[in-house]
């Protein structure tokens, strides 16, 4: 047989209109399916669930991104009210370094020097700084840090501190640097 004789065959344009009815309605039964289906939904559902802890992540790690980098600028300006502060302290030490160089009049040095330093205290407790009282106080290994024990001279200062060899200081009622002491024994 010869196939250039055989004629391929065309569907008319009714059985077409039929066909796509008939896949329509497979396509529809096919939705209607998975709409129903729990396991289409359950698989949905989870898609969306991903979807949203997907953005909610990036906006968690958004936000620890900005409020580490606001973190480290207030960490560099902290001490910048401060360091304002301290300027003119700073000034006024440099005058009296002048004054020392010049001056031969001992008093007046010492009154220059203790204005400085006033002010350099004030500056400092203006901003939370507040030195420790420890002579004579029951010694506190929280507040302080024993250099040493010596015999005490009275029966009362025995466990208290008698000497203060190293200033301790507060900010804001915490304490930051321990007062070195000795202790009578």
């Amino acid at each position: 047989m010869d196939n250039n004789n055989e004629k391929e065959y065309t569907p008319t344009p009714d059985e077409m209109a039929e066909n796509n009815q008939q896949e329509a309605t497979a396509t529809d039964n096919t939705a209607a399916q998975t709409d129903s289906d729990p396991v289409v939904q359950l698989q949905q559902e989870l898609g969306e669930q991903k979807e949203k802890y997907i953005r909610l992540y990036s906006e968690f790690d958004n936000f620890r991104r900005r409020t580490a980098k606001e973190k480290s600028e207030l960490v560099k300006t902290a001490t910048e009210d401060l360091m304002k502060a301290l300027l003119p302290v700073l000034d006024d030490a440099q005058r009296a370094q002048k004054a020392v160089e010049s001056s031969q009049d001992i008093e007046a040095l010492r009154e220059g020097l203790q204005l400085v330093f006033g002010k350099l205290f004030k500056t400092l407790e203006s901003n939370g700084l507040k030195p420790m009282n420890a002579n004579g106080t029951p010694f506190d290994a929280d507040l302080h840090e024993a250099i040493t024990q010596i015999p005490a001279p009275t029966d009362e200062l025995k466990g208290k501190v008698i000497d203060e060899v190293e200033k301790g200081y507060y900010l804001h009622e915490k304490p930051i640097r321990f007062a070195k002491v000795i202790i009578g024994a």
